[in-house]
């Protein structure tokens, strides 16, 4: 049996297709911020689905106002945060540039890049100095929620 549009069935609920953000993680202020320069697409944590861990997909799409977009920061489980570049002719080409730092080395990056942050160690701050085209952006961290670094998002 197929089910149609996974909203039957003994696992309908590990089909995450609906933005639903986790209820207190994002100010709206923060929120009113992050969707001027991005579109969230889909965020998929342990509360939405029991035994999952933490994903969070986004599109950026202009240079945003604050500067770093994300301080630096740090949560005792690893990460790996992601940027794609949306050029189908030459998905490596970024289209845009973004600084990243990790355990305070600073990075320029301007082609798709997966990177992986290490439990406990710090990243960020997070700069978008450009965009051209825009860039598919996900988080995935090896935990139920991404509570530990709330501050993040204010």
């Amino acid at each position: 049996m197929v089910h149609d549009n996974n909203k039957s069935g003994e696992f309908a609920g590990n089909f995450v297709q609906e933005l639903q953000t986790p209820e207190g993680m994002l100010t709206p202020e923060f929120q009113a911020f992050y969707n001027s320069f991005a579109q969230r697409i889909l965020w998929m944590d342990g509360n939405l689905c029991p035994g999952a861990f933490q994903m969070n997909t986004a599109w950026y799409k202009s240079v945003p106002e604050r500067d770093p977009v994300f301080p630096e920061h740090e949560h005792p489980y690893a990460e790996i945060v992601g940027f794609f570049g949306s050029n189908p002719d030459d998905p490596n080409d970024l289209g845009a540039v973004i600084e990243f730092a990790l355990n305070g080395e600073m990075h320029k990056i301007t082609k798709s890049t997966m990177i992986y942050c290490p439990a406990d160690s710090k990243h960020g701050p997070v700069r978008i100095l450009s965009v051209d085209r825009p860039v598919f952006h996900f988080s995935v961290v090896m935990n139920a929620e991404y509570a530990e670094a709330k501050d993040v998002y204010k």
